[in-house]
């Protein structure tokens, strides 16, 4: 008796030796650890406006660092409004959430690939077996028969060398990548809008320089046609004082023209129709915020696009595991259990209980033996994708550090064309002023004054223009770090 419990016993250890070992095998995966590109960057910033601004280095994806509502920096109420607007109605941010769940959704499919899959059913089938299967001579008569089935079935893929595995990988990358994509949308409308802010603020500025130019040429104009026709001055004067004031008027449309275009792009980034946003005339004042040059460079490290190019590197990663994958033995396990009956009334009995273990048609593991270089060819294939999204994001990491360069250059020279501009808006000025007192006193002639008219126009013009490039490279500035910044990370500095 004790022989024969022995005997009974003996496969338990064989099931547990045969569980161990599949564990092992499940947890060999072929996928290489993920690990980024080293990276070749200068230790400073080139165009830095002061010392010690911080080096760089390698960008490394830090989506969860909060970024802060950074347009808050330039203290204008109107332009939070108009930041929170888009926020909510914008239809580029509405379909890249959209694309966040669509991948999201991918990504929790993909993981519940390492589940048990289980269903049930129930149903008839009406089927005859030939008298060959029922070990009958060739002319016996086999009545067909109905079979009335209830089960419930199980399945599961056995992850060997990471084969589940990987794919699941591949799926959070991606859904980790739309994450990243969706912020880089959301920052790029932010900074659109504060530009388009700031450039109709900046052509508002314009339009009332050329209103006052018209104005004071109105003037000059009925001063000297009443001086023509008292015989002080010719006719020639008369016509060039009308033809300075009507050129004034013609390029006073033509930015009219430009801020009308420029509110509706507004509108539309908004999320409205030009029809039903209009924008009240506020000509722009000197932008009064500066970022820091000496900002850490870990807010490089949260450029939503550069995350996204990190994210697709692992994608490729993991699927270049997953093509390997495909070199090695798949085991799918598989079981039904229920109830087969000749009637229906007899379904549910004890006695027509059935069960299955092992898949219906093939085989429950396979071993890849021959197919032509398909594998070999789909390995390749991951491999040069993961190839060139390396070199991709490698681009994208140094086309960061140029928009970074480029703006605070822009900054740089901006102040200092800005003083220039200041001052020789102040020449003009003092210029203009004394052409009409000779004018007035008879020694010049009145083609004198209309040039000094002019010089003050486009001087103030340009400065005007100047203005603009400013917040605009501030904008641009602030976007190129990422975004914003909280206490722990920086400070603005105001001027």
């Amino acid at each position: 008796m004790k022989k024969k419990e022995m005997t009974k016993s003996l496969p338990l250890p064989r099931l547990a030796i045969g569980g161990m070992l599949l564990s092992l095998i499940s947890a060999c995966s072929v996928e290489q650890p993920w690990k980024r590109p080293e990276l070749s960057v200068p230790v400073s910033f080139k165009e830095a406006l002061a010392e010690g601004a911080g080096s760089w280095k390698p960008a490394e994806p830090s989506e969860d660092v909060k970024r802060g509502q950074w347009w808050t920096i330039f203290r204008d109420p109107l332009l939070d409004s108009l930041e929170h607007q888009a926020i909510a109605a914008n239809q580029d941010v509405k379909a890249a959430a959209a694309r966040l769940r669509q991948a999201r959704a991918l990504a929790q499919a993909a993981d519940a690939a390492r589940l048990l899959t289980l269903d049930a059913g129930f149903g008839a089938t009406r089927q005859r077996a030939s008298p060959a299967s029922q070990s009958l001579s060739d002319d016996a008569k086999v009545p067909a028969q109905t079979l009335w089935r209830a089960q419930a079935a199980a399945s599961y893929e056995v992850d060997l060398f990471g084969r589940v595995s990987s794919g699941i990988h591949a799926a959070q990358a991606d859904a980790d990548r739309s994450m990243a994509l969706f912020h880089s949308v959301l920052l790029a409308l932010q900074a659109d809008v504060a530009q388009h802010y700031f450039h109709l603020r900046e052509l508002d500025a314009q339009l009332s320089v050329y209103q006052q130019t018209v104005a004071l040429r109105e003037d000059a104009l009925r001063l000297v046609e009443r001086r023509f026709s008292e015989g002080d001055t010719g006719e020639l004067d008369a016509a060039r004082a009308r033809n300075a004031l009507e050129s004034a008027r013609a390029d006073a449309l033509g930015v009219a023209r430009q801020r009308t275009a420029a509110e509706h792009s507004l509108a539309v980034l908004l999320g409205k129709a030009p029809a039903e946003f209009t924008f009240a005339a506020m000509p722009l004042e000197p932008v009064v915020v500066q970022v820091p040059a000496g900002l850490p460079s870990a807010l490089l490290e949260r450029r939503p696009d550069i995350a996204a190019a990190e994210r697709t590197m692992s994608a490729a990663n993991a699927r270049v595991g997953l093509a390997k994958s495909a070199f090695f033995p798949k085991l799918d396990l598989t079981a039904a259990f229920g109830y087969e009956s000749a009637t229906l009334g007899n379904l549910f009995h004890w006695s027509s209980r059935t069960f299955l273990l092992g898949p219906l048609v093939g085989t429950a593991f396979s071993v890849p033996l021959f197919d032509g270089g398909r594998r070999d060819a789909a390995l390749d294939s991951a491999q040069a994708s993961l190839d060139e999204d390396v070199a991709q994001y490698r681009q994208q990491v140094l086309v960061a550090f140029r928009e970074v360069e480029d703006s605070l250059a822009d900054l740089h020279l901006l102040n200092i064309q800005t003083a220039a501009q200041t001052s020789a808006v102040t020449a003009a000025q003092r210029a203009g002023h004394l052409s009409q007192i000779q004018y007035d006193e008879g020694q010049v002639s009145y083609l004198e004054v209309i040039d000094a008219q002019r010089q003050i126009l486009q001087a103030r013009l340009q400065l005007n223009q100047l203005a603009g490039a400013q917040a605009a490279a501030t904008v641009s500035l602030i976007r190129a770090l990422g975004g914003g910044w909280d206490e722990t990370v920086g400070q603005v500095a105001t001027r």
